[in-house]
């Protein structure tokens, strides 16, 4: 079996029947962190791009939280599950987002046919993905000066903190399983995917193998996520204004 197909098992077997409550696990997961994150990607995108693309949106809480942010841009979101794209579809008719478009299909394969587009996001995908293809795919749609944003976890590298993340972990294998026993796999099998990682490393390598420029890493909350920028090369055609808030 390949790499690739082993990261695709993982994804179906993680998150298989836990569309109906991510997002209360993901906030309980991460502490409530996510909210924060989600708000430093949303800080990095300029305040002029017209076309952004989401990718692995999952339930739509970036997606959502960028079209708000950004109500006059065209935000596309994509997702490979089926099952979570559902709940997206139900939060974006609901709030009425106009300008939301949810596309099926995984985000190393998917091109929507639109004009260049002015930022890319993703939020907890990079440790899944095939990051040669992904990253090669977002050098083509990104417009020239076209910023590219990744977050995911990251094991923390501070002993205490690592600590304190175990012991999180721990209690979320001993509570969580009997508050939500459709996340048994993720809380018993994530902490050693997580050490094994090294989404981080190899995308800033294969960033700069394949031309990006301005890249940079920042850590957040002790370690335990990151957030990677970079831009496509060539001359930005919009006023690049640009977030200057550094995150911890």
């Amino acid at each position: 079996m390949t790499d690739q197909h082993s990261r695709l098992d993982v994804v179906y077997r993680f998150f298989s029947g836990t569309g109906f409550s991510y997002d209360r696990v993901v906030n309980l997961w991460t502490c409530g962190f996510d909210r924060y994150w989600k708000r430093c990607i949303i800080g990095r995108i300029h305040a002029d791009s017209q076309n952004i693309l989401d990718q692995a949106c999952g339930t739509g809480i970036l997606t959502l939280r960028i079209a708000r942010a950004f109500p006059d841009s065209r935000v596309i979101g994509v997702e490979l599950r089926d099952e979570y794209l559902a709940f997206a579809r139900a939060k974006v008719g609901r709030t009425g987002q106009g300008n939301v478009r949810l596309l099926l299909g995984r985000a190393e394969e998917v091109v929507p046919e639109e004009e260049a587009f002015d930022c890319i996001t993703s939020s907890y995908l990079a440790k899944y993905a095939d990051l040669e293809t992904l990253l090669a795919n977002a050098g083509r749609m990104l417009r020239p000066g076209g910023l590219l944003l990744l977050h995911d976890f990251t094991y923390p590298t501070s002993p205490w903190f690592r600590c304190l993340w175990r012991t999180w972990f721990r209690l979320m294998q001993a509570v969580g399983d009997r508050l939500f026993p459709e996340w048994r796999t993720v809380f018993h099998e994530l902490p050693d995917f997580l050490r094994q990682t090294r989404w981080l490393p190899q995308t800033l390598a294969l960033l700069r193998r394949q031309g990006f420029v301005d890249i940079s890493s920042t850590s957040l909350t002790c370690g335990t996520s990151a957030l990677v920028s970079a831009r496509k090369s060539g001359r930005s055609t919009g006023s690049g204004r640009e977030s200057a808030a550094t995150f911890s």
